[in-house]
């Protein structure tokens, strides 16, 4: 059995090659029951948590196991530890132990970037990114592998890490306009795509100042009370998910607009599953305002890990 750490998968994957295979194993046949979460000590005060998140398709099966504890921050352990095991779907013998920590950004930005490349206008030159995290780095460069942005404004409340951030991305990318800003009514107008990946528990901007035509990408929150947009912004937008049963599970962005009654589960327009296998561009017309709300699934972490194993097995 193989132990793949983070510098393998470093090293094994590119989001070209990572967007194609997203794209084949979601639209392929797959099984992915429930993911459980666990809180071991549920009080408003403590958010420790266990999950477990299993799925197979025709040639693989695994299983993600992680721990949040978001009190880690405050000391010299990480917030998230998480593991991937991968077993032969042939015969069931264990192939793989994988570091998921490094697999969730992987394919957390890979899943964003492949659901704007349906959803976003092909035309799209502004990105506006919330977040200065573990994830952004990762999320920016997936979008920028979709669309040809000329301009990508950063915002961010922790100056030092948004800084730094746009440092990377100038070295990586010199051709391209980084730079910072905050969340106003011109910038937000501004935006063609608009990704957010943090851990704000309120709305990050106005949804009555998007414009036509923009394409909004929420990854950041998990929790049922908590939400990196409004209620305007879901009503104005057509809603698609990475998984329905996932997100009417865990995301106040849906599930807030629901309980006001202003929105329904049977609004949502699609699941990532659902646009893989017309696997072409799926916007009605130029005009709509398009929602992306990912949660995680345990199919993108098993599509990511094979990918990793298959080309170190190659």
């Amino acid at each position: 059995m193989k132990i793949i750490n983070a510098e393998h998968i470093d090293d094994a994957l590119n989001f070209e090659s990572l967007l194609i295979a997203l794209q084949k194993g979601f639209a392929s046949n797959f099984c992915m029951p429930k993911r459980n979460v666990y809180e071991l000590e549920p009080t408003k005060t403590n958010r420790d948590a266990f999950a477990v998140l299993p799925a197979w398709n025709e040639q693989v099966i695994g299983v993600k196991a992680f721990t949040y504890f978001p009190s880690n921050t405050h000391t010299e352990y990480d917030s998230l530890y998480s593991k991937i095991m991968l077993f032969s779907r042939d015969h069931g013998e264990p192939l793989a132990l994988v570091d998921g920590t490094r697999i969730t950004l992987w394919r957390t930005a890979a899943v964003s970037a492949l659901a704007s490349r349906y959803l976003s206008r092909e035309n799209s030159n502004h990105l506006v990114f919330f977040g200065s995290g573990n994830l952004a780095l990762y999320m920016v460069k997936a979008h920028l592998t979709v669309r040809n942005f000329t301009r990508v404004t950063l915002i961010a409340r922790n100056v030092e890490k948004v800084t730094a951030l746009q440092h990377s991305l100038e070295q990586a990318f010199p051709y391209i306009d980084f730079v910072m800003g905050k969340s106003t009514e011109e910038v937000i107008f501004s935006a063609d795509v608009i990704s957010c990946a943090t851990g704000s528990p309120t709305p990050l901007f106005n949804g009555a100042w998007l414009k036509p035509g923009t394409h909004v990408d929420l990854i950041g929150n998990h929790h049922s009370e908590q939400r990196e947009c409004d209620t305007t912004t879901i009503t104005r937008s057509h809603v698609y998910v990475d998984s329905r049963v996932n997100v009417l599970g865990e995301a106040g962005e849906v599930l807030q607009p629901i309980k006001e009654g202003v929105f329904r589960a049977h609004d949502i327009r699609a699941e990532l599953s659902d646009l893989a296998k017309v696997n072409s561009y799926a916007r009605f017309n130029e005009t709509d305002i398009t929602v992306f709300k990912s949660v995680g699934t345990a199919l993108s972490d098993l599509i990511a890990a094979n990918s990793v194993y298959q080309s170190l097995e190659g």
